[in-house]
C-alpha cells in the first residue's frame, strides 16, 4: 500500500555536513551561524532586525514582553489557531480577547475587531493560519486609528506575502516558528522580525537571561536562545524556501483542481491580495452532501495510506483551561466552532509527486462513490 505522509521535514547531505561541522567547531550556542541566519532572514523578509530563538512560542512571548503587555492589558486575537497564539499572551498576565473567524480564509474576522477595542486594548495579534496572510492593510488601518500595536503570528507563513509585501515586513513585530513540520524548519526554533530598534534590543536582552553584556543582567530574562545546529539547518533551507513554497503552491493548485468539483468538499479560498504558502492544505467536509462525516473520511483515507490531520479540532477559547480561566462557552464563536468540525488537512508537502496527488484525489473520489 502506498504511503502519503502529511509532512516530510527537509533534509539533505548539506545539512548533515553542516551539523557535523558545528559539532566539530565546539561552538554550539548563539555564535556566528545564528548571527548569519538572522542576517539572511532579515534580508529575505525585508526587515531591519531578526532575532532567532528556540521556538515560535518563545518568539511570541518575547514580542508581548517587548511591548510591555501586563495584567492591565487586553490583546485581540483569533479564536482559531494553535493554542500557543493565546498562551503567549497569558504568560504576560494580559487577557486574550478572541474574535470569530472569516469562514473562507479561516483568519481573524476584521469586521469584528473595532467593536472589541477599549481602553485596555494594547495590541492586535492576527494569525496567518495555514500560510495564508490576514488582511493586513485593514488591520494596520485599525491599529493606526486606535494607537494599537500589531504583533503578527506568522508561525506558519514564512515566504507568504500580502499585497506584494513579505509577511514580517508589515506589522510592528512578526513571530515565526521553525518547528520540524514548518515550511522552513530547524528541528525546533523560531524567530522575530521587526523594524523597531527599541523592540529588537529589548528582545535580544530578554532571550538571553536579561543580559546586555556577559553577567550584566538588566532585566528578568529567559533562556530562549537558538543553537548553532538549528541555525546551520535553517541557513541551508533558506536558500531553498522559495522553490519549496512554489512546489507547495503547485501541489495545492493541482489538488484543488481535482477536488473542487466534488459536491460537499470545499477547497481552500485564497484572498486576492495574498500569497498563500500552504503550510497546510485544508478542505471542509459537508457531511450532509457527501454522506459521511469528516472523521470517517479521515479513517478511510488512513486505511489507504494517506496521512491527514485536523488543524484544529477545537477553538482556543473552548479549550478546557480557557473556559475555566475566562468563562468562554460554546456558541460564542459560531464560525470557528463550525469550521473546527468540518476541516481536514491533506498532504501537499513539496516532496510529493503528481502521482501522489492523483492517488489522494482518486482515493477520495472512490470513497465517496462507495467503491472502497
Amino acid at each position: 500500500m502506498r504511503k502519503i505522509p502529511l509532512v516530510i521535514p527537509y533534509h539533505n547531505s548539506k545539512i548533515e555536513r553542516a551539523i557535523i561541522s558545528v559539532l566539530r567547531s565546539r561552538k554550539l550556542v548563539s555564535s556566528n551561524l545564528v548571527k548569519k541566519f538572522e542576517e539572511e532572514l532579515a534580508k529575505y523578509i525585508g526587515c531591519k532586525h531578526v532575532i532567532c530563538v528556540n521556538s515560535g512560542t518563545a518568539a511570541l512571548h518575547l514580542a508581548f514582553l517587548a511591548i510591555g503587555a501586563n495584567k492591565e492589558n487586553e490583546i485581540i486575537t483569533s479564536s482559531f489557531s494553535f493554542i500557543a497564539s493565546a498562551n503567549a499572551i497569558v504568560y504576560t498576565g494580559a487577557k486574550p480577547i478572541f474574535i470569530d473567524i472569516n469562514e473562507r480564509t479561516y483568519n481573524i474576522d476584521i469586521e469584528k475587531i473595532e467593536e472589541l477595542i477599549n481602553e485596555k486594548t494594547l495590541a492586535i495579534e492576527p494569525v496567518h493560519l495555514y500560510g495564508q496572510p490576514c488582511e493586513m492593510d485593514k488591520i494596520m488601518e485599525i491599529a493606526n486609528k486606535y494607537g494599537l500595536i500589531v504583533i503578527e503570528d506568522a508561525a506558519q507563513a514564512i515566504g507568504a506575502e500580502y499585497d506584494g509585501k513579505k509577511i514580517g515586513s508589515i506589522g510592528d513585530i512578526t513571530c515565526f516558528s521553525t518547528y520540524a513540520t514548518k515550511n522552513l524548519h530547524t528541528g525546533e526554533g523560531g524567530f522575530i522580525a521587526t523594524n523597531n530598534d527599541e523592540y529588537a534590543e529589548k528582545i535580544r536582552i530578554l532571550r538571553d537571561q536579561g543580559q546586555n553584556g556577559k553577567y550584566n543582567h538588566v532585566m528578568i530574562g529567559y533562556n530562549y536562545r537558538m543553537t548553532e545546529i538549528q541555525a546551520a539547518i535553517g541557513i541551508i533551507q533558506l536558500k531553498e524556501i522559495d522553490k519549496l513554497n512554489k512546489i507547495r503552491i503547485r501541489n495545492a493548485e493541482y489538488l484543488t483542481k481535482r477536488l473542487k468539483e466534488i459536491d460537499g468538499i470545499i477547497t481552500p479560498y485564497i484572498h486576492p491580495k495574498a500569497k498563500h504558502v500552504f503550510h497546510q492544505y485544508v478542505i471542509q467536509i459537508d457531511e450532509e452532501k457527501i454522506g459521511l462525516n469528516r472523521d470517517k473520511l479521515r479513517e478511510l483515507l488512513m486505511n489507504k495510506g494517506i496521512e491527514t490531520a485536523i488543524h484544529y479540532p477545537k477553538p482556543i477559547p473552548l479549550q478546557p483551561i480557557y473556559k475555566e480561566l475566562f468563562n468562554y462557552k460554546e456558541g460564542m464563536f459560531p464560525i470557528a466552532e463550525k469550521i473546527s468540525k468540518r476541516i481536514l488537512s491533506l498532504p501537499v508537502n513539496p516532496f510529493l509527486k503528481i502521482k501522489d496527488l492523483d492517488y489522494i484525489a482518486n482515493t477520495i473520489e472512490k470513497i465517496l462513490l462507495k467503491n472502497f
